[in-house]
């Protein structure tokens, strides 16, 4: 126990280390799990506001795009439809041409690089007339607005389009830089057969690149020929950029895409979409640029509140464990010192439980080699006895003491034999051959033994017990059972005293009652009175050894019974013996095993 009680403070402790320690392992997990799904979600959630603002600029540029293109698309429409300029075509009165049109679109005309004022971009910058193959007619000099040989011979196509169509042409300004204007090339049909016979090429300044001052700080511009266009930005940035798009254009073309870059250190959200995607000039596409700076601004914000929350989490969590960890300790402590208790006691009661293991098993043994070792000697002093009682020459006192002398033989092999008998059953030898027994037959066999008695004629005996009664026993060690309580129930009875025998079968089971009047067991006696060599102070003068109520329980119960004291008082003394019934024979026979 000292050793014990010196040993547990050192298990309790390791005990509450590795519960504190699981307890804030599972704490810092679930803590890092919230903290990094919190951290998905505000990506999210900022990912979700960033593409909302971005979709709300881009359609709020569309829409005035939308407005701007129908506008210019309409006026346009209108002056190919104009009489002088279809008269001046179909009578091939080329040379009046562009007189007769720059007197109509005079309202439509700013200088050649765009007035300040127009800044949804509906004034013309300039106009070309294409022939019925696709080709320029050249204007007089002057007219027309200003555009180098190869800006103006990149407005021919191949052959007249059908409908209205769009194009980006990248121009040089006369104050220095470059810009990109959009084209508009509408055809002009035939009053007679509805024909196309020439075409009015318009271009404008486009509103895509237009800067304006937006809250996003977002940056529109366009990509056409290699070459972007996106006001505010350095040549070595617009060329990077230009590189990136060229790998990153559709091949069919069509649709909008976006990706994220990189430009003079700060991120940005960069947006693209084909402008002309049913147009014969070439390819030109919209580019918009969002910066991402107040993006992960409110992503640095949003994480440092998490990981600040999750911080305060964890440290509640680990100051939290501390105090459960030492209160979920205690029941297991006093649980730990109760074990510990009872296991010095179970190792106290182990160890006084085989010293007397040993003491029966010694017991045993002693009383199995006495009660050999005693037969032989009896043997011969009965024989001795028996000799002496055969001669003659003695006195008649002599032969009586002989007499006694052998009875008392007899009486001392009945002990040697129950005391050999006890032991076989002690050391667990004793095995049986259970047959069917009529304990009816062996209790009228004993009745008529007592007949032959000298006392019996001084005895009443009731009897109720059917013809016949089958009990699960061997016949020898069942008959010794009703032996010894028939003759218990004879020895300490009165002169004239009476013994009542009844048996009766209830629940699968048959009990015999014996009782008989006498004097009673003192109360004291009577939890000792099935215990070896246990004789009352009533029984004192009658002949016995104290071992026929013990032997005869012991049988009872190695035969799957018992033997009980119902009854002991002035007036009789009941003993019930409890046998199993013969439909009970099987069970009984593995019991006993």
């Amino acid at each position: 126990m000292k050793a014990a009680a010196e040993s547990r403070p050192a298990g309790i402790g390791r005990f509450r280390l590795r519960l504190l320690l699981a307890m804030m392992v599972v704490i810092a997990l679930f803590v890092s799990l919230g903290i990094y799904f919190a951290d998905r979600r505000a990506a999210q959630v900022t990912q979700d506001e960033l593409r909302r603002d971005f979709q709300l600029e881009l359609d709020a540029l569309h829409r005035l795009e939308d407005l701007r293109y129908a506008a210019v698309a309409d006026r346009s429409n209108s002056f190919a439809q104009n009489s002088r300029i279809h008269a001046a075509l179909e009578d091939n009165a080329l040379d009046l041409l562009y007189p007769s049109a720059e007197e109509e679109l005079r309202d439509l005309l700013t200088n050649a690089e765009g007035s300040p004022n127009d800044a949804a971009g509906l004034h013309a910058l300039f106009y070309r007339f294409l022939d019925g193959r696709g080709e320029v007619l050249a204007p007089p000099a002057g007219e027309a607005g200003t555009l180098l040989p190869n800006e103006q011979a990149a407005l021919a196509q191949k052959s007249v389009p059908q409908t209205i169509e769009t194009g980006y042409l990248p121009r040089r300004l006369a104050r220095g830089g470059s810009a990109v204007s959009e084209i508009i090339a509408v055809p002009i049909r035939s009053t007679e057969d509805n024909e196309v016979i020439a075409t009015l090429v318009l271009g404008f300044q486009p509103l895509v690149a237009i800067n304006r001052d937006r809250g996003s700080g977002m940056k529109s511009g366009i990509l056409t020929a290699g070459k972007l266009q996106l006001p505010d930005l350095g040549p070595a940035a617009e060329a990077r950029l230009a590189g990136e798009l060229q790998a990153r254009l559709p091949t069919d073309g069509g649709g909008a895409h976006s990706f994220r870059t990189t430009i003079d250190g700060r991120p940005q959200l960069l947006f693209f979409k084909r402008l002309n995607p049913r147009s014969h000039y070439p390819p030109a596409y919209e580019v918009c640029l969002y910066p991402l700076k107040q993006l992960l601004a409110r992503e640095r914000t949003l994480r440092g509140q998490i990981l600040g929350a999750g911080g305060i989490l964890l440290l509640g969590g680990f100051v939290a464990s501390h105090f459960l960890a030492r209160r979920l300790s205690r029941p297991v402590e006093k649980l730990a010192v109760v074990s510990e208790e009872n296991r010095a006691q179970r190792q106290k009661a182990e160890a006084q439980l085989q010293t007397t293991s040993e003491e029966l098993q010694r017991s045993a043994r002693f009383s199995a080699d006495a009660s050999h070792q005693l037969k032989s000697p009896i043997t011969v002093l009965r024989a001795g006895l028996d000799s002496l009682l055969t001669r003659e020459g003695f006195s008649t006192e002599v032969y009586e003491e002989i007499e006694t002398l052998i009875h008392q033989t007899y009486r001392l092999t009945g002990v040697v034999e129950d005391l050999l008998l006890l032991s076989r059953m002690d050391a667990g030898k004793l095995r049986l051959n259970l047959r069917a027994v009529d304990l009816s037959r062996l209790v009228a066999e004993w009745l008529d033994d007592l007949a032959t008695l000298p006392e019996a004629a001084e005895l009443k005996v009731e009897s109720d017990l059917p013809n016949e009664l089958l009990v699960a026993g061997e016949k020898k060690y069942t008959a010794v059972v009703v032996e010894n309580l028939l003759d218990n129930a004879r020895k300490y009875n009165y002169r004239d005293g009476r013994i009542r025998i009844r048996a009766w079968e209830k629940n699968r089971r048959i009990e015999l009652r014996v009782a008989n009047t006498g004097r009673g067991i003192p109360a004291e006696a009577q939890p000792h009175v099935f215990e070896r060599f246990h004789r009352a102070a009533v029984s004192n003068d009658v002949a016995g050894h104290g071992l026929g109520l013990n032997l005869a329980r012991e049988l009872l119960r190695l035969h799957g019974g018992d033997l009980r004291l119902v009854r002991s008082d002035a007036q009789w003394t009941e003993f019930a013996a409890l046998f199993a019934t013969a439909n009970d024979l099987d069970g009984v026979a593995d019991a006993a095993r």
